[in-house]
């Protein structure tokens, strides 16, 4: 049984994954499930259960179809009133993010810039054109076909600076999406206690209609607190550091980008991005 909830779990959040990666944008696509989130939540809930069966319960237990439709219907109802629905439908992508790993570190990105800047060099800007096919991540190839037709640095970086102030904008809202419902179910869970509780009082006079108040009242709790420090708040914890390191490479693209449309000395700006990049891992 214990296996058998975990599997479940892993293939769910597969499947999450595979849907949602794609309207994140091509650099999260093409990214490999990151396994340290997938196991983070396998061993939250799994200690729960675990812990349950070695205390001689039984998993079925916790499954209660009504502590579930006030906790995570009340957690939803709560957090869509917060929201609008954009808001709600980009944290849903957002679990893109979450469970995928970037294709490529900030020194391999580094190394393709240069290997760019060098034949822009050699053969002229315009050889970078067939290029940009082959190169996956969007923002880079966004930011050169900036490049190649000729638009100027200060028009290239207020651009590209831009389009980084509305990823990150989206994105955050999207962690405060996953936040306030980890604020909201632990609540609602309390809310389903009380609930339950009320039918254990109105059928105190039937003891066979007790059993099942009781469990809907401390199940419920289970589920408000459990939701919100094992998923919700650890999602938008998440999607923060996430978006922390997306932004860097995007910064990182934008000077890259700038030094190949002024054709820099390429030690000059490895010297440069290397600089950048010790500053972000100082910090």
């Amino acid at each position: 049984m214990f296996s058998a909830v975990f599997c479940c779990i892993l293939i769910f959040f597969k499947i999450i994954y595979n849907y949602f990666a794609p309207v994140v944008g091509k650099e999260v696509r093409d990214q490999k499930m990151d396994i340290a989130a997938v196991l983070g939540i396998l061993l939250g809930i799994g200690a729960i259960v675990g812990g349950n069966m070695v205390e001689g319960g039984n998993p079925a237990h916790l499954l209660q179809v009504a502590a579930a439709l006030i906790v995570f219907g009340g957690t939803l109802g709560a957090t869509l009133l917060s929201f609008s629905l954009t808001d709600m439908l980009n944290a849903v992508k957002a679990l893109g993010m979450v469970f995928g790993r970037r294709s490529a570190a900030p020194s391999e990105v580094i190394e393709d810039i240069l290997g760019l800047l060098v034949k822009a060099r050699k053969m002229g800007l315009l050889a970078l054109e067939p290029q940009l096919k082959t190169i996956e991540n969007a923002f880079l190839v966004k930011g050169l076909n900036l490049v190649v037709d000729g638009i100027p640095p200060a028009m290239i970086k207020e651009i590209l600076t831009q389009e980084i102030d509305t990823y990150e904008d989206t994105f955050k809202k999207a962690s405060k999406v996953f936040e306030s419902a980890g604020g909201y179910a632990p609540t609602i869970g309390i809310l389903g206690a009380v609930l339950g509780l009320i039918q254990v009082m109105r059928n105190v006079t039937e003891p066979s209609k007790i059993g099942g108040g009781i469990a809907v009242a401390f199940v419920a709790t289970i589920y408000g607190v459990g939701s919100a420090n094992l998923i919700f708040l650890p999602l938008g914890k998440k999607i923060q550091n996430r978006l922390k390191e997306e932004i860097f490479i995007k910064e990182l693209i934008v000077e890259g980008v700038l030094g190949i449309e002024s054709g820099v000395n390429p030690y000059f700006l490895k010297a440069r991005l290397n600089a950048f990049l010790a500053d972000y891992e100082r910090a």
